[in-house]
């Protein structure tokens, strides 16, 4: 069982910058690769990042690549989302994700849109004014 608490969110100017972390609880925290999805206001939940189990490989929706880096410290149980350059287009409630059938970084950027993930944060609200 893992349990995931997201923190981090708030409301900032275009152009600044914020970082997402996303605590884990739970054993097998390590061999998980990790993800962070976002839903914006009327919108369907989309895949922002992901990290693989040893940090070694990640993946990226085109919409934040050079933007955005997410990383992971198995050793706090803990993975982050570095956001930089935000634009107004980035606001969202931003959820953490795992789940053990899913083994590397792309996969869990591929995944479809009606995948049933494991484990899901309850989300942190990031807010992008102009």
């Amino acid at each position: 069982q893992v349990q995931l608490v997201e923190s981090g969110g708030g409301l900032v100017q275009a152009g600044g910058s914020l970082r997402l972390s996303c605590a884990a609880s739970g054993r097998t925290f390590s061999s998980y690769a990790m993800g962070w999805f976002r839903q914006a206001p009327g919108k369907e939940r989309e895949f922002v990042a992901a990290i693989s189990w040893s940090g070694g490989s990640t993946y990226y929706a085109d919409s934040v690549k050079g933007r955005f880096t997410i990383s992971r410290d198995n050793a706090k149980n803990t993975v982050y989302l570095q956001m930089n350059s935000l634009k107004p287009e980035d606001t969202a409630v931003y959820y953490c994700a795992a789940d053990p059938r899913i083994t590397t970084a792309q996969a869990m950027g591929v995944i479809p849109p009606d995948y049933g993930m494991d484990y899901w944060g309850k989300g942190t609200l990031v807010t992008v004014s102009s």
